[in-house]
């Protein structure tokens, strides 16, 4: 059985002293510790020998494996499994052979400072992360915690929620929290003019004004939300294919002509860290998804220059893959194939042509055919009258 060799070290802004004596025995007998600058400061009596963070994952991964045989510590800052290296470590080397020494977190002595349950508030990392994938739990009423990715940060944080109708949201932010320096700023997002410390965590109460923008989790997002050169696919028809996709923790979607965007960002908005992969050969429709991810909170999505089924080869197998145009046999084939069990295929059609395809696999495939008529009603002078969009055919099944 493979034993521990590896300890990764939490330590907060009182150093050594707020371990317990347990873990800073392990600290002191160390042969070599592994940290940053601030963690040899909170460190500074241990005589082992220091070795500083590399500049990437990869490297950092090779270092910390090239220690084995060695009394070797990692030291981070707080819980070394909340939105921290410790998870990405665990990843790369076995788990059985590490063992982790958690202090409090960031988000912990936040809370306790607010006075607010961490069950009832929304954790959110952008440290290191770009910061507009904060937009997405944005809610009335919201209580969220973020971990900054500096002095910047709260600055930045406050214009997304004014431009978007929660100026008067209140903000604080803590640096230094458990430490001597420990300082507090409180202000409101639309007068933020705090001059904070680089290394800081921040507490949002989101206060929506009458004309805030609305922009739940839950799929169909109002058409206007997305730029768009008209093919979007409609609030009422989005919200029926997200229904069908499923989307869960960390799955990921492709999404096969993607368009604009609207599919692989209400699925990634839908669930906490659900990737997607847009396939888009026309650059200007890639460049307004890219547009659209930014605005509505998720900068992660991967757009692709391609079409199906060419582009598929290569990429990580999905748990649910959208067909919005170009079904053929072929293209068909090579999703289905490429779906991990019980992933999930929705294609959506409004060519005859198309949903002669789409009769064709219901009747070899079985899966469910459903013909989405939406109507909306448009009031003028005469009273109001029903604008018919074109009916959509869509057929869904999941991989068993």
């Amino acid at each position: 059985m493979t034993s521990p060799w590896l300890h990764i070290v939490g330590i907060g802004e009182d150093g050594m002293d707020g371990l317990t004596p347990a873990t800073r025995a392990v600290v002191e007998a160390a042969e070599v510790v592994i940290g940053g600058d601030r963690h040899a400061v909170l460190s500074p009596a241990v005589t082992a020998e220091r070795l500083a963070w590399p500049a990437t994952f990869d490297a950092m991964i090779a270092l910390i494996r090239a220690q084995r045989g060695r009394r070797a510590v990692v030291l981070v800052t707080g819980d070394p499994l909340w939105f921290s290296v410790g998870a990405r470590i665990g990843r790369a080397i076995d788990p059985a052979e590490i063992v982790y020494h958690p202090q409090l977190s960031a988000f912990q002595l936040a809370a306790a400072r607010m006075g607010w349950s961490l069950a009832d508030v929304e954790t959110v990392s952008v440290h290191g992360r770009p910061v507009a994938q904060m937009v997405a739990f944005v809610q009335p009423d919201a209580r969220l915690l973020i971990l900054t990715t500096g002095a910047d940060t709260p600055a930045q944080i406050a214009t997304y929620l004014t431009q978007r109708g929660f100026g008067q949201s209140r903000m604080t932010v803590f640096a230094a929290m458990g430490g001597a320096d420990e300082a507090r700023f409180d202000g409101i997002a639309a007068t933020w003019d705090h001059v904070v410390p680089p290394f800081n965590t921040l507490a949002v109460e989101c206060l929506a004004a009458p004309d805030a923008a609305l922009l739940p989790r839950v799929p169909g997002l109002a058409d206007a939300l997305f730029q768009s050169d008209g093919t979007l696919t409609r609030q009422e028809v989005r919200a029926a294919t997200l229904a069908k996709l499923m989307p869960m923790r960390g799955a990921l979607l492709w999404d096969i002509g993607c368009g604009s965007g609207s599919v692989a960002i209400e699925w990634m908005r839908a669930a906490r860290y659900a990737r997607a992969i847009g396939i888009e050969p026309l650059g200007d429709l890639r460049a307004m998804a890219a547009a659209n991810a930014l605005a509505l909170g998720t900068p992660r999505l991967d757009l692709i220059d391609g079409t199906a089924p060419e582009c598929l080869a290569g990429l990580p197998a999905p748990d649910a893959i959208c067909i919005g145009g170009g079904l053929s046999d072929v293209t068909f084939a090579a999703a289905w194939d490429a779906l991990r069990p019980l992933g999930r295929l929705v294609v959506n059609a409004t060519t005859p042509q198309a949903e002669a395809g789409l009769a064709s696999l219901h009747a070899s495939r079985g899966g469910d055919l459903v013909r989405i008529a939406v109507s909306r009603a448009v009031r003028e002078e005469s009273g109001v009258v029903w604008d018919d969009a074109m009916p959509v055919l869509q057929w869904s099944a999941v991989k068993r």
